[in-house]
């Protein structure tokens, strides 16, 4: 019987060794899978790490240009807003000019009893000779009166 014990006691082991032998071919086909994605890993980490840094660079340029673009367009705003105020101020003068002609034209033109006995002269060439009157009368600082 103890012949027979050893040998069931050595085919055990040996069972036990086969199943080892297999159950470590598995681990180290799995560690192999394990290695191959460790190298696709850093593969992919490289690509991130060097996108990061062109994105870095891209948005370092970004912000250079959107402050060049922020200057210039503050420069044109005040140069906008400079010039809306000129214009304003020449509209309101055209106004004036224009209220002072009327004014003028008006004047100008011959008074009912005075069409009757003068003669007949077209309102082009009142308009025409009240500008002329107007231009005549100029003030010192250019501009006429």
């Amino acid at each position: 019987m103890s012949h027979s014990f050893g040998i069931a006691i050595e085919s055990l082991v040996a069972v036990l060794l086969v199943l080892t032998i297999g159950y470590c071919m598995l681990l180290n086909s799995r560690l192999q899978r394990l290695k191959a994605d460790e190298h696709s890993l850093k593969a992919t980490i490289a690509e991130l790490i060097t996108a990061t840094e062109i994105a870095e660079r891209a948005i370092g340029g970004l912000k250079h240009a959107v402050r060049d673009v922020n200057e210039n367009l503050g420069d044109q705003l005040t140069s906008a807003s400079q010039m809306s105020l000129q214009l304003k101020k020449q509209l309101l003068e055209g106004d004036n000019v224009l209220r002072r002609l009327s004014k003028i034209a008006i004047a100008a033109r011959p008074s009912a009893e005075a069409q009757q006995t003068a003669p007949k002269v077209s309102a082009a060439s009142a308009i025409a000779a009240a500008a002329q009157a107007f231009s005549d009368r100029r003030r010192p600082d250019g501009l006429a009166a």
